[in-house]
């Protein structure tokens, strides 16, 4: 199945209260392998950002105010989704405002376009229970390299995300990207040695390591209640 990382950035934390998507970002992954296709949106929310929104992903509203708006790439969006299983951190936020957006246009929520949405913060939740699993507390926990999240990206944490995920998942230190190396296996012939080059020395037992070994059997003997049925078979 086709898995795909989803972001979002928002104006603020209510749809319902009419905050809006400023930025889609969607990473694909086919066969637990990243396939190099994404999807990056930046979008014109049509109003003001809340102050706290901007110091958390940077978009201001001088730079969203020639993006287009969710309408015209609503089409492309859910194109690229249709099938996949989505895998959002803390899903219920993103999916409530991706179907807020949907609602307006007159389209089904995001559950009927894809075969299953899948919320890697309960995931994360049921493995590590009692700890933080924000999405940076996850990358430090599982040494995925966040250093370049200055701001929250709505691509770089679907990127994130998808190397998180793997990690929960299988415990794998990287996603691959290219194509295994084929092994080799080349068989050499080894020469036969000859050993009647060799004097090997025979080394017999002493008179008292002898002695010693018949005094371990008699002890055999005495725990078996008698001689040992292997020893009546000895010449």
């Amino acid at each position: 199945m086709r898995q795909i990382f989803l972001d979002t950035e928002t104006t603020g934390l209510s749809p319902e209260n009419g905050d809006r998507i400023v930025e889609i970002g969607c990473v694909e992954m086919v066969a637990r392998r990243l396939s190099g296709r994404s999807k990056h949106f930046y979008l014109n929310p049509e109003r003001k950002n809340h102050e706290e929104a901007v110091r958390i992903h940077g978009l201001t509203d001088e730079f969203l105010s020639d993006k287009p708006v969710f309408a015209a790439v609503a089409e492309e969006l859910m194109e690229f989704l249709a099938g996949a299983e989505i895998i959002i951190h803390n899903a219920p936020f993103d999916v409530g405002f991706l179907n807020e957006e949907l609602r307006r246009l007159g389209r089904p929520p995001l559950g009927q376009h894809v075969a299953q949405i899948t919320d890697s913060l309960y995931m994360a939740r049921e493995l590590y229970p009692g700890k933080a699993n924000s999405l940076d507390a996850l990358c430090r926990r599982l040494e995925v390299d966040n250093t370049s999240r200055t701001f929250h990206g709505a691509l770089l944490d679907a990127g994130l995300l998808a190397e998180v995920y793997i990690r929960m998942t299988r415990g794998q230190n990287a996603l691959v990207m290219e194509e295994e190396e084929e092994v080799v296996v080349v068989e050499e012939e080894i020469p036969a040695i000859d050993l009647t080059q060799f004097d090997l020395p025979v080394l017999r037992a002493t008179e008292a390591e002898c002695l010693a070994h018949e005094a371990v059997l008699a002890e055999l003997d005495k725990s078996a209640g008698g001689i040992a049925p292997w020893r009546k078979l000895m010449p």
